[in-house]
């Protein structure tokens, strides 16, 4: 029992308490929502109810209702439509998902462009090695057309570029691996913005990048999965190569008095 003062007061021990982080109550509902899609108990499509049952099952306030759904809306997991027919609806993620959320870190994070040639080289010959076992008919027929546009030579430079992005996430699609793909896809999109205006890609450039991509596809189209990693990291590696020695000369080239 605790000691009473002669005077007949309670003596009280002074309580000290950490701050506490309460979440909000918009970030409950969309982490429940968010584990309800991810575990698949909702397929893609699936409407939620409207915003006024949703308000009664859950008794939070409208404006609750209404954030948790804009942060789904943000990580691609739900689709706000308007109209009379309108309302939220389910979007499992898919390659587009991981393809936007590391563009946005790249971006973010303003990344280097020999980090994203670096990252290219590690994962690109992976694409290339199970596109050969993977790929289809179809899947040929698009790095065929790709490298079709690569070899013509009277495209301009931009035309070259896409064609050249094109061939590139053919390989990756061609893997059939969703997370290659969506790694590709952001990495291919921030390369061509990054070396866009690079003035080193002349007619030998694009000869040699359409041969490169020749001997790349035709171990595709073999099956021959190691032949396909070894000619692919060879290509993606001089490339690399020769963006590093481009921008080695053109800081020397600013540097100079």
């Amino acid at each position: 029992m605790a000691q009473q003062p002669s005077n007949g007061a309670v003596e009280r021990h002074p309580v000290q308490l950490q701050p506490m982080q309460v979440p909000k109550a918009s970030d409950v509902l969309a982490n429940d929502l968010r584990e309800r899609i991810l575990r698949g108990e909702y397929p893609s499509g699936t409407a939620l109810p409207p915003e006024r049952e949703l308000v009664s099952q859950t008794r939070m306030s409208r404006t609750t209702v209404r954030e948790a759904l804009r942060i789904l809306e943000v990580q691609g997991l739900v689709t706000i439509k308007t109209g009379r027919s309108g309302g939220a609806f389910i979007q499992q993620p898919g390659g587009d998902s991981l393809a936007t959320s590391v563009s946005l870190l790249i971006r973010g994070q303003q990344l280097r462009l020999t980090a994203l040639l670096e990252t290219r080289e590690a994962i690109e010959p992976a694409c290339a090695s199970l596109a050969a076992k993977y790929r289809t008919d179809e899947d040929l027929d698009v790095l065929d057309a790709a490298n079709r546009a690569v070899g013509d030579l009277s495209l301009p430079l931009d035309a070259f570029l896409r064609a050249n992005v094109d061939w590139h996430l053919g390989v990756a699609v061609a893997s059939h691996n969703e997370l290659l793909t969506g790694f590709m896809s952001a990495l291919s999109k921030a390369i061509y913005s990054s070396t866009e205006n690079n003035a080193f890609v002349d007619d030998e450039v694009r000869t040699t990048t359409h041969r490169a991509h020749k001997t790349i596809t035709d171990a595709i189209r073999s099956g021959d999965a190691a032949a396909a990693m070894r000619r692919m990291t060879k290509h993606v590696h001089g490339y690399a190569e020769a963006v590093v020695q481009v921008e080695e000369r053109t800081k020397i080239d600013i540097d100079e008095p």
